[in-house]
């Protein structure tokens, strides 16, 4: 398999679900109508050692049709992209996703990447926890912090690894909250005049070429969201920089330059491990509800985000000998979901069963 083989076979699987047919509850279910924003990449660890095998292919209103990334360096950033950030107006609320949103009015912010056709990549919803868990794991590695310390935040006293765990796993908001506040208080984020001027994370990311990752403007309280100018256009998260996050996480895949030390790997990566919201990729938390689609079908050590208008999705794959990593994100949130236990429509799921078995067929 060539690295071309495998962006043209995630073409054709995005293609096949036509997501511009799904019903939105903002149009009264009517069908969506455009091609979706989708940032779809996979990094294949064929059997016995061969070469990684990775592509990003990328979809929205302005290309429906896809475009495949090209990277740097065999597995460095995407070099033939202008990536733009998201969008949000004056009361905080996304706007670029709206029926009827002209996307030629709109000055969505450039991000990075100066050559080739634009992209405005979707906000990563939850999935920007894998970002704060990166920023508590530099703490606990330069000696600042300890996973057992106990860590207050409003009326609860905690672990540092328990409110990581919560984070992780149930993705709870408040523990997010604590752990930024938490990378304030240790200095893993400063501001000064109302402005952030140092974030370690950043700086990492910087230092490993992953432009695709922005964790921007969030508050010594632990605000993180539109309403404490954070959130929307200043957390980003590209699927390919998602991706090579998961890759240096998971110790089974050929390395990579480290992130955090392997302790703190491995304990990120047992919260990864006992995921419990399996709603995206994978649908395996859904099977009670009605109409249920099969996702990804395996073990699958994983991240999730949801919203009203996004959905993400990004983890590492086991099944027998079959090993991968996969990363999605995507303008298509809980308006698009069949049921209101859902959080996205069937046909993210379906895509994650497609592209695994593409890659047991051809793999």
């Amino acid at each position: 398999m060539t690295a071309d083989d495998l962006a043209q076979a995630l073409r054709a699987a995005v293609l096949a679900q036509r997501f511009e047919t799904t019903p939105d509850k903002l149009q009264d279910g009517a069908p969506l109508g455009v091609m979706p924003s989708i940032d779809l990449a996979v990094a294949l660890f064929p059997r016995g050692g061969a070469a990684p095998v990775a592509a990003n292919v990328l979809f929205s209103r302005e290309h429906p049709q896809g475009l495949v990334a090209r990277f740097d360096g065999g597995f460095g950033p995407v070099n033939n992209i202008a990536f733009h950030a998201d969008v949000r107006d004056a009361k905080g609320d996304s706007y670029a996703w709206l029926p009827g949103a002209d996307w030629s009015r709109i000055a969505f912010p450039a991000w990075f990447g100066n050559g080739g056709p634009r992209f405005v990549a979707p906000y990563p919803a939850s999935l920007l926890k894998m970002m704060v868990a990166v920023g508590v794991g530099l703490l606990v590695d330069s000696g600042r912090s300890d996973w057992a310390l106990p860590l207050a935040y409003k009326d609860k006293t905690r672990p540092v690894g328990d409110w990581l765990f919560d984070m992780i796993i149930v993705s709870s908001n408040e523990a997010t909250s604590a752990l930024v506040a938490h990378l304030h208080a240790r200095g893993g984020i400063r501001r000064e005049a109302g402005r952030e001027v140092h974030n370690e994370m950043h700086t990492l990311f910087a230092a490993l070429g992953l432009p695709g990752l922005m964790i921007a403007n969030t508050q010594p309280d632990g605000g993180w969201g539109n309403g404490a100018g954070s959130g929307v256009g200043q957390i980003q998260m590209t699927a390919w920089d998602a991706l090579r996050l998961m890759w240096r996480l998971d110790a089974d895949a050929p390395a990579q330059r480290a992130l955090v030390s392997p302790a703190s790997r491995d304990v990120i990566r047992r919260a990864l491990d006992a995921q419990k919201l399996h709603h995206n990729l994978s649908s395996e938390s859904l099977r009670a509800l009605p109409g249920w689609v099969a996702g990804i079908p395996s073990r699958f050590a994983h991240k999730t985000g949801n919203t009203q208008n996004y959905t993400s999705d990004a983890g590492i794959v086991h099944d027998g000998e079959l090993h991968y990593v996969i990363a999605i994100t995507t303008s298509l949130g809980s308006r698009y979901a069949p049921h209101a236990d859902a959080s996205t429509t069937w046909k993210i799921p379906a895509l994650g069963a497609a592209v695994h078995a593409w890659l047991q067929a051809n793999s």
